[in-house]
């Protein structure tokens, strides 16, 4: 079984990617689990791309590795395209997804236009080698209140396109198969192929 490098601590974001890397036959390493005192590479970027290229780069060339790095989150048109590159930290300090989601759901009190993607940026970086970016979407809408046990972040209060419920109701495999993380995984997989 081949292994993929991939630069997150994420829990639930890594489940999902052994999930999908899984159904390739490959392995997946969190490179913070793999290294000793791996920094956590600072997220200066202007955008998702900026970020996911960043981290991927840094850390591909720090440890002389081929890694898998992404930035995504959420981008609510009404709101000029916040939490955008912030989501992790929407509402300051620690990372806090409950205290996140109550703010974006505060901020859209009251407005009508509730229209919003899940936006991923993906990127494969090998040390002096260029590096391969894929990006993938999930257009929905955001619900009146969170709904649903399931997911992580902002899924409890995310409606994906062409369905009813929000991600956390819809469980795992749904998510899993129509995710933006999903469509920048198939993207970046299907570019990357031939070089691992």
């Amino acid at each position: 079984m081949k292994r993929i490098y991939v630069a997150t601590t994420n829990k639930g974001k890594l489940k999902e990617l052994e999930t999908i890397f899984g159904e390739l036959d490959m392995k997946v390493i969190s490179v913070f689990d793999e290294f000793e005192d791996v920094a956590d590479v600072e997220e200066t970027g202007a955008n998702f791309e900026e970020n996911a290229r960043l981290k991927a780069e840094t850390i591909a060339n720090i440890y002389k590795i081929p890694v898998v790095a992404d930035d995504s989150g959420l981008s609510v048109y009404a709101i000029g395209g916040e939490p955008g590159v912030y989501s992790a930290r929407y509402a300051g300090g620690e990372k806090n997804d409950q205290r996140n989601l109550e703010k974006v759901l505060d901020k859209m009190k009251g407005l009508d236009d509730r229209k919003a993607a899940f936006v991923c940026s993906m990127a494969f970086a090998r040390p002096h080698q260029p590096t391969v970016i894929a990006e993938g979407r999930c257009e929905g809408e955001i619900s009146e209140q969170p709904q649903g046990e399931g997911g992580f972040g902002y899924d409890p209060i995310f409606i994906p396109e062409d369905y009813d419920q929000t991600l956390s109701q819809l469980g795992t495999e749904v998510k899993n198969s129509i995710s933006h993380r999903r469509k920048a995984l198939d993207g970046l997989i299907e570019k990357i192929r031939p070089l691992i």
